[in-house]
């Protein structure tokens, strides 16, 4: 018999590993993105709910959650296994909002606290009419549990019964999975007439690529065609591969006929023995157990390096999206340095201001029009890489996500933004310029504004503007005139970088915030090796 493995090493290895799955992130739309999500959450629950509480405390009781689709009769069949009505059963669906777990009252405390299921609000007053009548103001209906004990259930058995997994309600049917990832013991109800859905296989189907203990219910059969339709099932899950599965019919009954009565001990009576029986017979119990247990843990052969390929390609996805941002940006910037170079800013209007300055140019007005140049070369090269990057994203899956999507820096924006790089670097020139000309006799130190507008002609011009170096070295000597130009030049350069790399950033924040990273990749391969080496 194959048995529970509780050693505290284990525990370790598969807490770490729970860890590096719940740090997992998939948040960019790639088409195996949501495969991998619903794969993370659900191995997250199995851990959470089912595994990790299951070998820290093999005494607890055994938790059966009854699960199924809309109208297969659970709730009918949990209160019928009690003995009484625990769960809300009827004709509206879907009735079962706020699942239910009763177990007897000696196990209370298996379940009053956050042992299993800890992320289930627990609701311990006295049942009401109708669910939300339990529940305390602001609470969402949909992540509570409701705890009930009953005498008539033995100790060491606990029933839950979950909402439906095909519910019309998106958060029941959540909740749904996530109670059935609880689960020592899987109870799949279903009905005559609906048997051979989708939904129920597609349990099935989970129940055994995991190798959990399951058993299936075939509910609500008329007793003139209870041989036909139990051979046709038969048939069904031995296809399947499901043939060893424990199945057992209830016949269709006045009790079940409006969802709201109980049905005769005998039509649950083999069910009921059998479950009983797996709660006390060690063996059985054991069995039990250890078989969900090491279906789970077996799982993760192929689950893990699932996960990490999913990483792996979030990664590759962000790290190509970054490219394309830092490609577009450095191009621009090495062009706006050449253009620096080759005296591009003194052109136009600027040029024109130069050739007036001093006797129809005032040195502000020479300024004001060099440092609208710088800026609009400046917003080119933004708005050019920016295009850029929109072709290249385009491309790209990864980029639809929404919290990338219409993050473009709005031009106006980046025009504003530019506009008071420059104007500050201006300012620090006039700055240095004051500075310069305060070393100088005052007889005959020259006007700081004309100073400052002809080093940043200097700077700005290139070789049109080798006359302003010589009017330069003229008003402040050659030696004034060499540290003024390269503290102002090193001024220029850092505030030109400054521009680009703040607007790269700016693009780049949305994608980083996303925090896409190596690592994961690495780290669920790893905690599965160590998880691999403990077992």
């Amino acid at each position: 018999m194959v048995t529970l493995d509780v050693r505290p090493q284990l525990i370790d290895a598969l807490s770490a590993l729970r860890d590096r799955v719940a740090a997992a992130r998939f948040p960019l739309p790639l088409p195996g993105a949501p495969r991998a999500r619903a794969n993370r959450d659900e191995l997250l629950a199995q851990l959470d709910d089912y595994l990790v509480p299951r070998l820290r405390d093999p005494e607890a009781p055994l938790l059966v959650v009854v699960g199924g689709s809309t109208g297969a009769g659970k709730s009918t069949l949990v209160n019928s296994l009690v003995g009484r009505r625990v769960s809300e059963a009827g004709v509206l669906r879907p009735t079962t909002r706020t699942p239910v777990l009763v177990c007897h009252p000696e196990d209370h405390h298996w379940f009053s606290g956050m042992r299993v299921l800890p992320d289930l609000t627990r609701v311990w007053a006295p049942r009401r009419d109708t669910d939300d009548d339990l529940l305390l103001p602001g609470e969402d209906p949909e992540r509570v549990l409701r705890v009930e004990t009953a005498d008539t259930l033995p100790p060491g058995l606990a029933l839950l019964d979950a909402p439906d997994v095909d519910s019309l309600v998106a958060g029941n049917r959540v909740l749904a999975a996530e109670l059935i990832c609880a689960a020592d013991i899987w109870v799949m109800v279903t009905t005559a007439a609906r048997y051979a859905d989708a939904v129920p296989w597609h349990l099935l189907r989970t129940a055994k690529e995991y190798d959990a203990t399951l058993v299936t219910v075939l509910d609500r059969v008329p007793h003139q065609v209870v041989g036909e339709v139990s051979r046709q099932y038969a048939a069904l899950l031995t296809k399947a591969g499901l043939g060893e599965v424990p199945r057992f019919t209830v016949p269709e009954l006045p009790e079940s006929a409006w969802g709201g009565g109980l049905l005769p001990a005998s039509a649950v009576a083999p069910l009921r023995d059998w479950l009983v029986h797996r709660a006390h017979d060690l063996d059985a119990r054991h069995g039990a157990m250890a078989r969900t247990a090491h279906g789970i843990l077996d799982s993760l052969k192929a689950r893990m390096p699932e996960l990490a390929g999913a990483a792996a390609a979030q990664y590759a996805a962000a790290l190509r999206l970054t490219t394309a941002v830092e490609g577009a940006y450095d191009d621009e910037h090495a062009r706006v340095r050449g253009r620096l170079q080759a005296g591009a800013v003194l052109a136009g209007d600027a040029l024109k201001r130069w050739r007036a300055f001093p006797l129809d140019c005032a040195p502000a007005e020479l300024l004001d029009s060099l440092v609208e140049s710088l800026s609009t070369l400046l917003l080119c090269a933004v708005t050019t890489a920016d295009e850029r990057v929109r072709r290249a994203w385009r491309r790209e899956p990864a980029a639809h996500a929404p919290e990338l999507a219409g993050r473009d820096p709005a031009p106006d924006t980046a025009e504003h933004r530019i506009g008071m790089a420059v104007r500050r670097w201006r300012r620090e020139l006039e700055e240095y310029a004051e500075e310069e000309v305060g070393e100088l006799d005052r007889n005959t130190a020259p006007d700081p504004e004309t100073v400052a507008a002809l080093v940043a002609t200097v700077l700005l011009g290139g070789r049109r503007a080798r006359s302003a170096g010589e009017r330069l070295a003229e008003r402040i000597g050659a030696h004034g005139a060499l540290r003024l130009r390269d503290r102002g030049g090193r001024l220029l350069t850092e505030c030109v970088d400054r521009v680009v790399q703040d607007e790269r950033e700016l693009r780049l924040a949305p994608l980083d915030a996303l925090e896409v990273h190596p690592e994961p990749q690495a780290e669920l391969i790893a905690a599965l090796s160590v998880l691999q080496k403990e077992r």
